[in-house]
């Protein structure tokens, strides 16, 4: 259905009906397909027939020897000289005017336009007649095929005043509406007719029969008909009646199922990795939405540019084939990042990918961090949508050397994991992932009696799990709902004989919406170490606390126990808490108060007591692709050496 447009060049959102009737024609255009019945029909006129006698105007001739008459009130008469500031008034439309004819009149209005700028008499007459043109069309738009529009200029507080007066008439309302082959989508007939929505005794609305029409477009494809076409309204509106009628023409091209996927040679991927990464089977209703999908996910994967994707007729009458084309996207990144925290020091990291060395998606990333108390360098295969959507299998080994104030680690370690992750654009209600790791690491600490270094070996493998339940409504900027999370790793460790030992980790956090422009949120965390002593523990593999997504307002793994040097040796168990109000300040920036609290212990299991408490106040930017949150904190109850203000700059929310 073709979309008309009015003289002022615009669609007025999704279409407006122009009506346009003339003495010598009997037929008006709204779209494409309108009839108009009852229009004046044309008379033929004898050329040799004498002229009729004027009518007697009623009114005097002037006398051209008096003196023109003063007139009553001065203050009546208008006379713009040069120009000159106006304001305008709109009457008559209140009772009939949709917010969305009022925003497209805003929108569209010379006369709002300019404003601001002096006009002469020529140009207020001229733009008072182009919105008299626009408001006319709008009423018709929405029903009101007798709408009538005038407009007059008058001085209101020493300025003209241009008002816009509307009379609406009778609203025209549909007599019958009639879409003719639907019957042809057998059971799904009553559920497309209720998708179109439009029916007897329903105003004769521009917007609500385009937006019908593209609702019944939308649905039929996915109701299973591939290749349905959906003809365009042709609408008769009868004048004398008040009322119009609506026939359309369905066809529907019969129900589908979808059957096996295509796709030419390409430097990408082949027609069996498509099928993976597609929700759907061979012998599946066939659905638009499904095929949507599928290309977003294509989109998704960084490797395409574009997407090509339509039905083909199958061998099976029953069966549509889907052919896939793509374009290959640069597959080859290279990043770098400047940075430096608190207790993290200066850091530059470089990372260089190619993200599809061994098809299908098959990346490959080579990374190294330099920096004064981190070296790493690491070597990492990933395989994105694995035998499946959505999910994937990473390899890595990695080389590092870190320096903590709770310990210096020189490791090695080669890991995989296979996981179901979530994404901003198909965020996951449950995700999880089961890993093995290998670990050699070097590790100093102190001896916690006498506060002396001391260097130790530790061989570990450990088999990490994770399992997290997503209730929210978006990934970086939850506003409602909640999450929880689990992490389990069972680790055998040599370092002068062998013992086991497991880590457990609870996460939870909720959100609320108190009011459109205030979140209230919260989260707790709890971890244990059960079946090792603190001391047997490799120091890298306990538990930490402090820092922009622990404790606000401590250092990187400041709080809990220390060693005789006033460093963290971290501990057992974990219990954390953080309670936050995120408030919409002003445009896309944000205010967040924040209080959080927690503590490291040495028993098996999480306690409730002793906490460190950190308070302060946040900055949210919210962009485009998530919030950019700068957070200024300082603990309340500080432990020796704690210092007083800490800043965190991170992308996304705090939890």
């Amino acid at each position: 259905m073709s979309l008309p447009v009015g003289r002022h060049g615009a669609m007025y959102g999704a279409a407006v009906f122009l009506l346009a009737v003339t003495a010598n024609d009997a037929r008006a255009q709204v779209g494409p397909q309108v009839a108009v019945q009852g229009a004046p029909d044309e008379t033929q006129l004898d050329p040799n027939a004498p002229l009729a006698p004027l009518p007697d105007l009623g009114v005097d001739w002037p006398d051209l020897d008096k003196a023109p008459a003063e007139p009553a009130d001065p203050a009546a008469s208008l006379e713009l000289v040069g120009e000159a500031r106006y304001s305008y008034a709109v009457s008559g439309i209140d009772a009939v005017a949709s917010p969305l004819l009022q925003q497209r009149f805003d929108e569209l209005s010379t006369l709002k336009q300019h404003a601001d700028a002096p006009a002469n008499a020529a140009q207020l007459d001229r733009r008072a007649g182009e919105d008299v043109e626009l408001l006319t069309e709008l009423l018709r738009g929405e029903g009101y095929y007798d709408a009538r529009v005038t407009s007059r200029i008058e001085p209101r507080g020493g300025k003209p005043l241009v008002t816009l007066e509307a009379e609406p008439g009778t609203l025209y309302r549909f007599a019958g509406v009639t879409i003719n082959g639907l019957s042809d989508a057998g059971a799904k007939t009553d559920d497309l007719r209720s998708a179109f929505g439009v029916k007897a005794d329903d105003p004769v609305n521009a917007d609500t029969i385009v937006a019908g029409q593209t609702n019944l477009t939308r649905r039929i494809g996915e109701e299973g008909f591939p290749f349905a076409k959906v003809g365009d309204p042709e609408i008769v509106v009868d004048r004398a009646a008040r009322t119009a009628t609506l026939d359309m023409t369905v066809v529907p091209g019969g129900e589908k199922r979808f059957g096996r996927i295509t796709s030419p040679p390409n430097k990408v991927f082949d027609a069996r990795h498509i099928a993976e990464i597609a929700r759907f089977s061979p012998g599946d209703p066939y659905s638009d939405a499904q095929i949507a999908d599928l290309r977003r996910a294509l989109i998704q994967t960084g490797l395409v540019s574009t997407v090509d994707i339509k039905p083909v007729p199958a061998t099976d009458p029953g069966v549509v084939d889907i052919a896939v084309g793509l374009s290959p996207a640069p597959p080859r990144t290279i990043a770098g990042e400047l940075g430096y925290g608190t207790g993290e020091g200066a850091r530059a990291e470089v990372s260089w990918t190619h993200r599809n060395m061994f098809p299908p998606e098959g990346a490959l990333t080579l990374r190294g961090v330099m920096g004064t108390k981190e070296q790493l360098g690491s070597v990492v295969f990933r395989r994105n949508n694995f035998k499946a959507r959505d999910r994937v299998l990473t390899f890595q080994a990695v080389a590092s050397n870190l320096q903590r104030d709770a310990y210096q680690a020189t490791s090695f370690s080669l890991s995989g994991t296979l996981e179901r992750q979530t994404n901003i654009f198909f965020q996951k209600t449950w995700t999880w992932s089961l890993g093995a790791e290998l670990v050699a690491t070097d590790e100093r600490d102190v001896l916690l009696d006498t506060g002396a270094a001391r260097r130790r070996t530790f061989f570990i493998g450990a088999l990490p799990t994770s399992l997290t339940y997503d209730g929210s409504d978006d990934l970086l900027n939850p506003t409602r709902g909640f999450r929880l999370g689990g992490r389990l790793s069972p680790e055998l460790s040599l370092q002068g004989k062998v013992f086991g030992y497991t880590r457990v980790q609870f996460d939870g956090s909720a959100y609320q919406t108190v009011t459109p422009s205030l979140i209230v949120a919260g989260r707790v965390r709890l971890g244990t170490i059960v079946g090792a002593p603190r001391d047997a523990v490799a120091p890298s593999r306990r538990f930490y606390a402090g820092g922009g997504a622990s404790v606000r307002g401590y250092g990187y793994q400041d709080i809990g126990p220390r060693d005789p040097n006033n460093d963290p040796i971290g501990g057992r168990s974990l219990t954390e808490f953080s309670l936050e109000a995120r408030v919409k300040a002003f445009g896309n920036f944000g205010v967040v108060p924040f209080i959080d609290g927690g503590n490291i212990y040495t028993s098996p299991l999480p306690k409730f007591s002793e906490f460190r408490f950190g308070a302060g106040l946040g900055v949210r930017y919210y962009s485009n692709f998530g919030p950019i949150r700068v957070d200024v904190g300082t603990p309340l109850n500080p432990q020796p050496g704690d210092a007083r203000i800490a800043v965190y700059v991170s992308l996304g929310q705090a939890f």
